[in-house]
């Protein structure tokens, strides 16, 4: 990346300072981008779903790594938790999406409380395996809660073998009008697919491992039993290790890191499968080195920028992103290393900026926390909006989650120290109430970045992008305008 006109900016920048120029390209199609990671993560879209309670879970880790990303869970879950989340990541199909069932004798308010867990919105009725009915929202309207599902239940029109076609299952779709259909092997229910899902297919390519299976990363603290959690975590399947505290450039860090990467290194020594180690947070050159020396792969880069975050406002400490990722970057491609941008991304724009600046990937928290897949219940407003709640990793809540194995006196101590938002409503937008909604119109921009630079791969549009520093009136011009003036 270079400035315009060789400008050297004087100070530091976010994301809202600065704007990409577009160059000569040769790139004339979204669909000729390719944005796999060069951070050896195995993704093949540059978005990760930070480890935070309220955003990433079992449904948010699947539904991302099918389209390309990984989650990472966060380090708060109790490990029997992140087993069996991990172990069910790992089951889930790389296509097909993975159904809602309930039995034909379960009351209808039973699945109304599951009926959102999924964008499809609709539920597989399965008798021994097998699917018998069908269940969308509107067939559970002006019903009793108290009915049976076998009462609203519908036979299914079309059931599909797996392994069909993907342009022959959509197109099969289409003829029966129909927005989703039950997929069996043998006559067992194998997922569901929804004609959205299949265009998504063809677009997206799945981040898996080496066996094949969707992708999905943990996070362990810095605190406690480190190696001995670290190798629960690799024993369990995590394709990635994220050492992760607040202030990453500290020497607990630094101590704690040669010992999640020895546990790393072992379990390669036994299984031939290496899991990069990323490390964080931090916002310097300085960071990166020490961090780098004690082991870590990537680096993850950024503090105070995120939407759930006051760490700024409470200490005066931070940085603005833009600036952090382009000199953390820098400092990492010179050790062979690379970054996660972690936060502050609002628009598609600034995934795009944090690329160009050289972040191998960027981390989403908030963004994310409100869509159907994010592990919070689903609520209503006084106004029927819909949405969940999310909450910092510093702040009162996600304290007491990550002290409850402590005294009463030490967790009551710890509580007068929280830093982020304990609680914000992450309101679903109607036109994009799934994560993968969102994840369309993060890459629809990104990909079109990228053609302006004229660059078909992250690595290109990092040697090729033009950046130029602009004030609030010139970010203020390029937003759209949603009422005349």
């Amino acid at each position: 990346m270079e400035f315009l006109n060789g400008t050297v900016p004087t100070h530091d920048l976010t994301y809202n300072d600065v704007f990409m120029v577009p160059s000569r390209s040769g790139v004339t199609s979204r669909m000729d981008v390719d944005l796999s990671t060069p951070d050896g993560v195995g993704t093949t879209l540059p978005i990760v779903v930070a480890n935070m309670t309220a955003v990433a879970g079992r449904r948010m880790a699947e539904t991302v790594a099918r389209r390309g990303g990984i989650a990472v869970l966060p380090q708060d879950i109790p490990l029997p938790e992140v087993r069996k989340t991990i172990e069910r990541v790992k089951a889930a199909h790389t296509v097909y999406e993975t159904p809602i069932v309930i039995e034909r004798t379960a009351p209808v308010a039973q699945l109304l409380s599951v009926m959102n867990k999924r964008a499809h919105h609709a539920a597989v009725v399965v008798e021994a395996g097998q699917p018998v009915g069908l269940v969308t929202e509107s067939d559970t309207e002006e019903v009793d809660r108290f009915a049976s599902v076998a009462d609203v239940m519908k036979e299914p029109r079309l059931v599909l073998e797996d392994g069909v076609d993907l342009r022959e299952a959509f197109d099969q779709l289409e003829d029966v009008g129909l927005a989703l259909a039950p997929v069996v092997a043998g006559g067992l229910l194998r997922g569901v697919v929804t004609r959205t899902g299949l265009l998504r297919s063809a677009i997206y390519r799945p981040a898996v491992d080496s066996d094949g299976q969707l992708v999905v990363g943990a996070a362990v603290g810095i605190n406690g039993d480190v190696p001995g959690k670290a190798a629960e975590l690799l024993a369990a399947g995590a394709d990635v290790l994220v050492v992760d505290t607040a202030h990453g450039h500290q020497d607990k860090m630094i101590d704690a890191l040669p010992q999640v990467v020895a546990a790393r290194d072992e379990h390669e020594a036994r299984t031939g499968h290496r899991v990069p180690v990323v490390a964080g947070n931090i916002v310097a050159r300085a960071g990166v080195e020490d961090l780098v020396e004690a082991g870590a792969d990537v680096l993850k880069v950024g503090v105070g920028p995120g939407a759930m975050c006051t760490t700024r406002m409470m200490t005066g400490v931070g940085r603005p992103q833009f600036s952090a990722v382009l000199e953390c970057a820098e400092a990492a491609r010179d050790l062979g290393a690379h970054v996660w941008a972690d936060g502050g991304v609002k628009y598609p724009r600034d995934v795009a900026l944090a690329l160009a600046a050289g972040a191998a990937s960027v981390m989403v928290g908030s963004w994310f926390a409100g869509t159907l897949e994010s592990p919070g219940d689903l609520r209503r407003d006084v106004d029927g909006r819909l949405y969940k709640e999310s909450f910092g990793m510093a702040s009162a809540r996600a304290v007491r989650n990550r002290t409850r194995e402590l005294s009463a006196f030490e967790r009551a101590r710890s509580a007068l120290f929280e830093e982020g938002i304990s609680s914000g409503r992450m309101f679903l937008d109607p036109q994009r109430p799934g994560v993968e909604d969102v994840l369309d119109q993060i890459i629809s921009g990104v990909r079109s970045a990228f053609t302006y630079a004229g660059a078909s791969t992250i690595g290109e549009f990092r040697g090729r992008a033009i950046v130029g520093i602009q004030g609030a009136a010139g970010y203020d011009e390029g937003r759209p305008r949603h009422t005349s003036w």
